[in-house]
């Protein structure tokens, strides 16, 4: 079982640092032990789940591993080949038996659970493995999963029940990028090569849950998988799953009994849902959300406008119209409980210093113009917005907002079209998020940043296994990230779910993701 999960007692401002800060009193900690203390878990019954947005299809390479994504859907159809405790990083297996280096994160092995099949009887074993890593690998297929996937340079199918992969370079930590993205979830070879349109309508993995039907913009209804390897789980009969990016439709729902749970990102409905007696569970992390700025072209190819922009946003005022103030601004990337912490001083607001960069680059025939990119849900809509009302305070400097739907804004992130837009670095383990974030040769690196010194630490920070060694250099890298602004932390990420008090079984791994096979409905 997972260790602790920070349920959510109390959002007072000035004790809402307890979800990601240790040493606020107010709040209170329970082990995830304690989700069955009604009981011993009750078979049958339907969850309706929602989370923030629909996917494109159900190919897990199209599919994303975090809480503002498509977790619910990918553990549900494909199961998981590994989890993680998000406190300690602690590898949990399950269709995965084992994944281990003894060559210091040169080459791993991964073992597989025997005699297991996929739901259209195909055998789940090391070359269904390695076929979908090479697919997740293939810019053609999309995935945000080629940010780990990129990584492996050679595979070796050892026997049907083990792969032996090699990477381009040592990476002692590859696993916890493995179970936080696409990498996780295997789909049948065969139900693959059919096409996407085949695969959507019928997709085929070995997970706890099968489709029966997906109306589009609507919901997913998926059936128990009487052959799960992991019986009795799982224990619900049925899960229904809808796409739901509007907040307040997702408050509304849960507290209406219209849904039982939902994922969420919202701290407002995080206080909303405490106040009106729901459950309410974030995973710890550092860092946080992001604005996204994008070097590669102006004006934010130019260090003065992105320092201009980062002190002229008032963070705080951003989260009083955004989150009701019910939010965190992130001040560090690492939580205050975390072994690396460091107290690198982050900059303030200082808009006299911002007006005079404004005005130095206006003077150059440079003044600052950019477009937000906004995702379809509430709260990116409103953060755009504020921080285009913020910025109209001052001379020379314009922003405009697009709203896009999630398939469009999410090609256009993918094809690094944007001048600013919200992303993410929520730290649990620095490698998977600081290299894939900031990295110049990161396939991730969705900002541009290209800095030696940067690219350096991270490294470093790579290679190393002893945890003083990593704390003085993720303390060099935080500072790097500092100076270069190549992004904008804005507000502590919240990866988090609300449901109603008969929802028992909740465990999260990795940022956020659900797990189905362990949920059950209290009588």
């Amino acid at each position: 079982m997972f260790g602790k999960r920070h349920l959510v007692r109390g959002f007072a401002a000035a004790c809402a640092g307890v979800l990601l800060l240790s040493g606020c009193g107010s709040g209170d900690t329970a082990d995830a032990n304690e989700t069955t203390a009604a009981g011993d878990p009750v078979a049958g019954g339907e969850l309706v789940a929602l989370q923030l947005s629909e996917p494109r299809t159900l190919d897990p390479g199209g599919l994303s591993n975090t809480w503002a994504h498509h977790p619910i859907v990918g553990n549900a159809l494909y199961g998981t080949l590994m989890t993680n405790d998000p406190t300690t990083l602690e590898v949990e297996y399950g269709l995965a038996t084992g994944f281990t280096t003894d060559d210091g994160g040169r080459t791993f092995t991964l073992t597989l659970r025997p005699d297991v099949t996929f739901t259209d009887g195909t055998p789940f074993d090391a070359a269904t493995v390695e076929f979908n890593w090479r697919r997740i690998a293939d810019p053609a297929t999309g995935s945000s999963g080629i940010r780990q996937a990129a990584q492996i340079t050679g595979y070796e199918v050892v026997d049907s029940g083990t792969l032996k992969i090699t990477l381009a370079e040592p990476n002692p930590h590859f696993a916890q990028g493995v179970i936080a993205n696409a990498l996780n979830w295997i789909a049948s070879p065969t139900a693959l090569q059919k096409g996407q349109a085949e695969f959507d309508a019928n997709p085929v993995g070995a997970g706890p849950f099968t489709l029966v039907n997906w109306t589009r913009q609507a919901k997913m209804t998926f059936e128990k998988n009487p052959d799960y390897w992991d019986a009795p789980k799982p224990y619900l009969d049925r899960l229904v799953v809808r796409g739901v990016s509007d907040g307040p439709q997702r408050i509304n729902a849960v507290t209406t009994g219209a849904a039982d749970l939902s994922l969420e990102a919202n701290w407002s409905n995080l206080a909303k849902a405490d106040a009106a007696g729901l459950q309410t569970v974030v995973t710890e992390v550092g860092g946080g959300q992001t604005l996204a700025l994008n070097l590669r072209r102006a004006p934010f190819d130019d260090e003065r406008a992105r320092r201009a922009v980062a002190l002229a946003l008032d963070l705080d005022g951003l989260n009083s119209v955004v989150y009701n103030g019910d939010g965190v601004v992130p001040t560090s990337l690492f939580a205050e409980s975390s072994p690396l912490y460091t107290d690198v001083e982050w900059p303030t607001a200082n808009a006299e210093e911002a007006q005079k960069l404004f005005d130095e680059l206006a003077a150059e025939g440079k003044p600052v113009s950019f477009t937000f990119l906004s995702y379809p849900t509430t709260d990116t809509r409103t953060t755009g917005e504020t921080i285009q009302a913020q910025l109209s305070a001052f001379d020379n400097v314009d922003v405009q907002v697009e709203v896009l739907d999630y398939a469009q804004a999410t090609a256009r992130s993918n094809t690094r079209d944007f001048d600013m837009m919200v992303s993410s670095a929520a730290v649990q383990d620095p490698d998977y998020t600081l290299w894939t974030a900031f990295h110049s040769r990161s396939p991730g690196n969705f900002t541009g940043v290209a800095d030696p010194e940067l690219d350096a630490a991270l490294d470093r920070g790579r290679l190393s296994e002893s945890t003083d060694e990593r704390k003085d250099v993720y303390a060099e890298a935080e500072q790097r990230i500092v100076e270069l602004t190549p992004a904008i932390f804005y507000i502590a990420a919240a990866p988090s779910l609300m449901a109603s008090p008969d929802v028992q079984g909740i465990e999260m791994y990795t940022l956020g993701s659900l797990r189905p096979e362990e949920i059950w409905i209290e009588d």
